[in-house]
């Protein structure tokens, strides 16, 4: 069972350690959206449909990035689930 203990303390450091990449990822991702959007705003010669595309990809980035957290963390809820004792 000690292997068993072992195991879970990596996990929970890999969790751990993902999380916060995780999060200073997206705040450098919420960052830039924010330095972009405000670029946008002082350019004149910028056309109302360049700024919606800009929008709508920075949109489908902040989804793509749920999504991917949502299936890392199920995935970290299937792993701990196999060291669980019954």
């Amino acid at each position: 069972m000690e292997t068993a203990k072992a195991a879970k303390q990596v996990f929970g450091f890999q969790k751990s350690f993902f999380d916060n990449s995780f999060n200073a990822m997206c705040i450098v991702q919420d960052q830039t959206e924010n330095m972009v959007t405000g670029f946008m705003n002082q350019l004149p010669w910028m056309t109302a449909d360049g700024k919606k595309a800009v929008e709508n990809t920075m949109d489908f980035t902040k989804k793509i990035r749920g999504d991917f957290k949502k299936t890392i963390d199920d995935g970290y809820k299937n792993f701990d689930s196999f060291f669980e004792t019954k």
